[in-house]
């Protein structure tokens, strides 16, 4: 079974929708045979590099007002809490371009499944729990070096438009596919759960795919 993941790293709902989609797979139990990869979506592709205030970015683009904001936020810490996810929304307080991360994350994918998979969640650990900024080059090495990449080898593709065509690439062919929100999560090409279902909805899916092709979980 191919799982394809269309994901920001800056999106805390990609953060629940990874770790119950996880969740779901332990939870089947056995040794399910998915392969699962993570495709690029840039929230804020035209968004500078220093980044800016999340209050004020979610009042502007969604006329979020600060007690909605803190509200949405208890709901996240709270969903995260429950699968294991830690949210820290007093550092998370900025939101980054995440262009790079995608390169990485594109770099790391050719490294194999468990790395791509070690960077995302060391991607999205580093910016939700501990506000980290995606678009700083060091800390986008340092983050690849704790999830057991080469940072040398990571530092030399930021320092270069590698990956750059691939990630731009990628993302065109889900938005001409009609992604316009994430977590889009996509089995087998054809089948898609969008948001940050709870576990129990993404193994209703695993089951009834695996079903379909005869698979056994």
């Amino acid at each position: 079974m191919k799982i394809d993941f269309v994901s920001d790293v800056a999106c805390p709902w990609c953060a629940i929708g990874l770790a119950a989609l996880e969740r779901a797979m332990a939870d089947i139990g056995g040794d399910p045979q998915v392969e699962l990869r993570f495709q690029p979506f840039e929230l804020n592709p035209g968004m500078e590099p220093q980044g800016e205030s999340i209050a004020e970015h979610l009042a502007k683009k969604y006329g979020l007002s600060a007690e909605q904001l803190a509200q949405n936020g208890e709901a996240l810490r709270r969903r995260g809490e429950a699968l294991g996810f830690r949210f820290d929304l007093q550092k998370r307080d900025r939101i980054y371009n995440t262009f790079d991360a995608h390169r990485l994350l594109q770099w790391a994918a050719e490294r194999g499944a468990a790395s791509q998979l070690a960077l995302k969640r060391a991607l999205l650990q580093a910016y939700h729990g501990e506000g980290r900024n995606l678009s700083d080059r060091d800390t986008l090495v340092d983050i690849a070096a704790n999830a057991g990449l080469d940072g040398e080898d990571a530092r030399r593709v930021l320092d270069t438009d590698a990956y750059a065509q691939q990630v731009r690439e990628r993302e065109r062919f889900y938005q001409e596919q009609g992604i316009r929100a994430v977590p889009s999560v996509i089995f087998n090409d054809r089948h898609l759960v969008q948001g940050g279902q709870p576990p129990e909805v993404f193994e209703q899916a695993l089951r009834q795919l695996a079903g379909l092709s005869g698979q056994s979980l």
